[in-house]
């Protein structure tokens, strides 16, 4: 058999060749799937109680979340944290195989049942549930090319525009952002508080009241007088817009006319909802948000596919604004599997100069098939081309020559 391919080395380049691009076309169709998952699933819970410290989070929302979620099907075991800022995350781990789908239905049906004995600013916050892996994946960053863009405004379109779009790519489980929307920061002076004994329930209670969204209805609609044809919707703004329509929300009104806004015992602007976090890049402000995986995701698709989300939304970025990739796990992967095809690269050449040279003759390897100089005979003739056996002719005589 090795005979045969050495007498006919135009085939055996043949079969390798064929082999090859076998080989190239099989390598994206391998059953990399059916390999088992070894991190378990796990389902992530988020709350938030502004102003509390953590042991009260802990014993007014953490505990009563565990005692509920420690009856789930296939639960391993769970760990929470909370902190100062008023955030609470409550981790389950569930058993490997278990399907991570179904396991945050269950989670989020046993909280529905312990919702009502969660406080009322917890209820109103809400609570997130969502499936994503503990580690990043990457962090996706916003910055201002010429300092003229503020971190607010950078949080608010980060939060309002590009989050909710990479959520949509395959394998992103959570996006967790650093900065958060702008919000009406209302400052309310202790003291002036003491002054015209107001506590802050009643301050709570007076903006809930004269900011509201109401539903004005229609002008002129059924049931109505004979002859009346016209209908009219009407639009009222309800909530308020400006720092300075805040100001006017009255607290207080006198029987000689006087009345007390909340301007008069607080100050009014637009901010950050929360402060936890300041960004700077190359000392101008940023903004970022971490990418966090669903449990099974691959990593290098889930990466191309957030790189090339990313730049679609970049030309529709407004001016000034421009995004980068601050952080990316998947570069080591890459330069593996560059590193491993240079290598399959190097073998395969030295595969087929070792082909060559067991297959080929060398002196036709290095000459050629074209005439030289030492092969002229002479009376003019050439010698003719050695076959693949590399046994010469004899020469053939010139065209009207007599042979002796």
């Amino acid at each position: 058999m090795p005979q045969f391919f050495i007498d006919r080395p135009v085939f055996a380049w043949v079969i390798a060749i064929m082999i090859v691009i076998a080989g190239v076309i099989s390598i994206p169709q391998l059953p990399v799937s059916r390999f088992p998952v070894i991190a378990p699933p796990s389902v992530s819970i988020y709350a938030s109680y502004t102003g509390a410290t953590p042991q009260v989070i802990n014993d007014s929302v953490t505990t009563v979340i565990e005692r509920e979620i420690s009856g789930a099907k296939n639960v391993l075991y769970f760990d929470s944290s909370a902190d100062s800022s008023g955030s609470t995350t409550i981790t389950v781990t569930f058993k490997p195989g278990t399907n991570p789908e179904l396991a945050q239905v269950d989670i989020q049906n046993r909280l529905k049942a312990v919702e009502a004995k969660l406080p009322e600013p917890v209820r109103r916050a809400g609570l997130t549930v969502e499936s994503a892996s503990s580690g990043f994946l990457m962090i996706v960053s916003l910055k201002s090319t010429d300092g003229t863009i503020g971190a607010l405004t950078l949080d608010d379109y980060l939060v309002r525009n590009i989050a909710p779009e990479l959520k949509r790519v395959a394998g992103v489980g959570r996006v967790q952002s650093f900065g958060s929307e702008a919000a009406m920061r209302i400052w309310v002076d202790p003291m002036r508080l003491l002054a015209h004994s107001i506590s802050m329930a009643e301050v709570t209670q007076t903006i809930q009241t004269q900011n509201i969204q109401v539903a004005p209805g229609r002008l002129g609609d059924a049931p109505t007088v004979p002859g009346q044809k016209v209908s009219v919707p009407l639009n009222v703004r309800g909530q308020l817009q400006s720092p300075e329509e805040f100001a006017q929300v009255i607290m207080r009104s006198n029987a000689d006319g006087s009345r007390l806004t909340l301007g008069d015992i607080a100050t009014i602007e637009v901010g950050s909802q929360s402060s936890s976090f300041a960004i700077l890049d190359g000392g101008k402000p940023a903004t970022a948000a971490a990418i966090q995986m669903t449990p099974g995701a691959n990593a290098v698709n889930t990466s191309a596919g957030v790189r090339a989300r990313m730049a679609e939304l970049a030309l529709t970025m407004p001016a000034g604004i421009e995004y980068g990739i601050s952080y990316d796990t998947c570069w080591r992967l890459s330069k593996s599997a560059d590193k491993w095809c240079r290598g399959l690269r190097t073998l395969k050449a030295a595969e087929e100069a070792a082909f060559s040279v067991a297959n080929l003759d060398y002196r036709r390897k290095l000459v050629g098939f074209g005439p030289c100089a030492g092969c002229q005979g002479r009376n003019g003739s050439r010698w003719r081309r050695a076959d693949h056996r590399g046994v010469r002719r004899r020469p053939m005589p010139a065209r009207g020559s007599i042979r002796h």
